[in-house]
């Protein structure tokens, strides 16, 4: 079985205990994912569903750091989910993590409903009349609100939590009230958040929040996190979340 092709590269993360496969041109995971992947905080045993997994490199980072949980990454794109299946078959995670193509639109038609503990949520984050619309198709997809809102994936990850169960989403701080809202509407209930900033000098770049389903009304607002210092090198707690994840910073993102 070949696992990776010619027009694809295998990059290294958790100190090289972990490699994702991505294509050379195209869509390749940055930093937003890196940033959740981070936040994420779950009990032994959780299952994960992990809605537009992308590369699946979420689900895998998740999967290295918490030997006991299991996974399941959805995606509408298939190739996608091709290369982030043959990744976990590279890293040896195929019996924990699985990847399958899946519309967060029709949600029910593939999952029963409270079948999961967790969700992860990295939506697209552009709505369909803002911004260009980027000519290649994975990227176009990940970015903008193709083939889902964010209301979509809202409500999808509430039909799937179990009562309690914990969504873990990055978004962009500009649309924080829209996050915050879809959340409440869906039962969601905000416990968690913390804004990002590119500097100290700059608005809140994103958003990383932390929700319960049926949760009571209680919210910790965490200290901001600065990506870069002054001199734009990366800050010593971005610098310590890399040493965490025991990888370099993404390259060719987008």
């Amino acid at each position: 079985m070949i696992l990776h092709r010619q027009d694809e590269t295998v990059d290294d993360l958790l100190n090289g205990r972990l490699k994702i496969i991505q294509k050379k041109k195209g869509y390749r995971f940055s930093l937003d994912a890196l940033l959740l992947a981070h936040f994420i905080s779950l009990r032994r045993n959780n299952s994960i569903l992990d809605m537009g997994t992308g590369s699946g490199v979420i689900s895998l980072i998740t999967a290295m750091r918490l030997p006991d949980v299991r996974i399941v990454g959805i995606d509408i794109q298939e190739e996608m989910i091709g290369m982030a299946a043959r990744s976990a078959v590279l890293n040896g995670l195929e019996d924990r993590v699985t990847f399958r193509v899946g519309d967060v639109r029709l949600i029910r038609r593939d999952f029963e409903a409270e079948s999961f503990d967790a969700v992860v949520l990295n939506p697209p984050y552009r709505k369909l009349n803002s911004g260009r619309i980027n000519p290649e198709g994975e990227k176009a997809l990940a970015r903008h609100e193709l083939r889902g809102t964010l209301e979509d994936f809202l409500q999808g990850a509430s039909y799937v939590l179990k009562p309690g169960g914990r969504l873990f989403v990055i978004y962009p701080a500009r649309r924080l009230t829209t996050l915050m809202a879809g959340m409440r509407k869906t039962a969601l209930e905000p416990k968690r958040c913390r804004l990002v900033y590119s500097r100290r000098d700059t608005v809140g770049t994103f958003v990383l929040a932390e929700g319960c389903k049926g949760g009571g009304e209680e919210l910790e607002i965490l200290p901001p996190l600065f990506i870069y210092n002054d001199q734009e090198n990366y800050t010593e707690e971005m610098q310590e979340i890399f040493t965490e994840l025991s990888c370099f910073p993404p390259s060719g993102g987008g």
